[in-house]
Protein backbone atom coordinates (compact mmCIF):
# COMPACT_ATOMS: atom_id res chain seq x y z
CA UNK A 1 0.00 0.00 0.00
CA UNK A 2 1.53 3.32 -1.02
CA UNK A 3 1.42 6.47 1.11
CA UNK A 4 -1.63 7.93 -0.69
CA UNK A 5 -3.65 4.73 -0.23
CA UNK A 6 -2.71 4.63 3.44
CA UNK A 7 -3.86 8.23 3.97
CA UNK A 8 -7.13 7.55 2.13
CA UNK A 9 -7.79 4.49 4.30
CA UNK A 10 -7.02 6.46 7.48
CA UNK A 11 -9.36 9.25 6.38
CA UNK A 12 -12.16 6.80 5.59
CA UNK A 13 -11.74 5.12 8.99
CA UNK A 14 -11.81 8.49 10.77
CA UNK A 15 -14.91 9.64 8.87
CA UNK A 16 -16.76 6.44 9.80
CA UNK A 17 -15.69 6.75 13.44
CA UNK A 18 -16.77 10.40 13.69
CA UNK A 19 -20.09 9.67 11.95
CA UNK A 20 -20.84 6.99 14.54
CA UNK A 21 -19.73 9.27 17.37
CA UNK A 22 -22.02 12.09 16.26
CA UNK A 23 -24.92 9.71 15.62
CA UNK A 24 -24.58 8.28 19.13
CA UNK A 25 -24.31 11.75 20.65
CA UNK A 26 -27.46 12.87 18.81
CA UNK A 27 -29.33 9.88 20.25
CA UNK A 28 -28.21 10.66 23.82
CA UNK A 29 -28.56 14.44 23.88
CA UNK A 30 -31.75 15.09 25.85
CA UNK A 31 -32.81 18.68 26.39
CA UNK A 32 -32.13 19.76 29.97
CA UNK A 33 -34.04 23.06 30.28
CA UNK A 34 -37.77 23.15 30.90
CA UNK A 35 -39.81 23.15 27.72
CA UNK A 36 -41.20 26.69 27.74
CA UNK A 37 -37.91 28.35 28.67
CA UNK A 38 -35.60 30.40 26.50
CA UNK A 39 -32.80 27.92 27.22
CA UNK A 40 -34.95 25.09 25.83
CA UNK A 41 -35.12 27.06 22.57
CA UNK A 42 -31.35 27.47 22.67
CA UNK A 43 -30.97 23.70 23.21
CA UNK A 44 -33.20 23.10 20.19
CA UNK A 45 -31.02 25.44 18.12
CA UNK A 46 -27.83 23.64 19.18
CA UNK A 47 -29.39 20.25 18.43
CA UNK A 48 -30.70 21.44 15.06
CA UNK A 49 -27.23 22.68 14.10
CA UNK A 50 -25.69 19.34 15.10
CA UNK A 51 -28.32 17.39 13.16
CA UNK A 52 -27.86 19.61 10.10
CA UNK A 53 -24.11 19.01 10.15
CA UNK A 54 -24.78 15.27 10.51
CA UNK A 55 -27.03 15.27 7.45
CA UNK A 56 -24.50 17.32 5.49
CA UNK A 57 -21.76 14.90 6.50
CA UNK A 58 -23.81 11.95 5.27
CA UNK A 59 -24.33 13.77 1.95
CA UNK A 60 -20.59 14.36 1.60
CA UNK A 61 -19.96 10.68 2.33
CA UNK A 62 -22.35 9.73 -0.48
CA UNK A 63 -20.46 11.85 -3.00
CA UNK A 64 -17.11 10.60 -1.63
CA UNK A 65 -16.00 14.00 -0.30
CA UNK A 66 -14.55 12.58 2.88
CA UNK A 67 -12.71 15.71 3.99
CA UNK A 68 -15.91 17.76 4.12
CA UNK A 69 -17.77 14.83 5.70
CA UNK A 70 -15.20 14.75 8.50
CA UNK A 71 -15.49 18.51 8.95
CA UNK A 72 -19.28 18.28 9.21
CA UNK A 73 -19.23 15.45 11.73
CA UNK A 74 -16.64 17.28 13.81
CA UNK A 75 -18.58 20.56 13.80
CA UNK A 76 -21.83 18.77 14.56
CA UNK A 77 -20.31 17.07 17.56
CA UNK A 78 -18.84 20.37 18.73
CA UNK A 79 -22.35 21.88 18.84
CA UNK A 80 -23.59 19.03 21.04
CA UNK A 81 -20.50 18.94 23.22
CA UNK A 82 -20.56 22.67 23.86
CA UNK A 83 -24.30 22.46 24.58
CA UNK A 84 -23.63 19.72 27.12
CA UNK A 85 -20.96 21.87 28.79
CA UNK A 86 -23.42 24.78 28.95
CA UNK A 87 -26.07 22.57 30.56
CA UNK A 88 -28.39 22.54 27.56
CA UNK A 89 -28.31 18.75 27.33
CA UNK A 90 -28.72 16.20 30.08
CA UNK A 91 -25.94 13.74 29.31
CA UNK A 92 -23.91 11.31 31.38
CA UNK A 93 -21.64 9.63 28.84
CA UNK A 94 -18.13 10.97 29.18
CA UNK A 95 -16.98 8.97 26.17
CA UNK A 96 -19.28 11.08 23.94
CA UNK A 97 -19.24 14.41 25.77
CA UNK A 98 -16.79 16.53 27.71
CA UNK A 99 -18.54 16.45 31.07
Amino acid sequence: MDHGDKLAAELAEKVNRYEKLLNSALEKADYAPIEKSHLHNVAEDFYTMALSYYKDGKHFMQINDLVNALVCFSYGHAWLDSGARLGLFDVDDDSLFTI
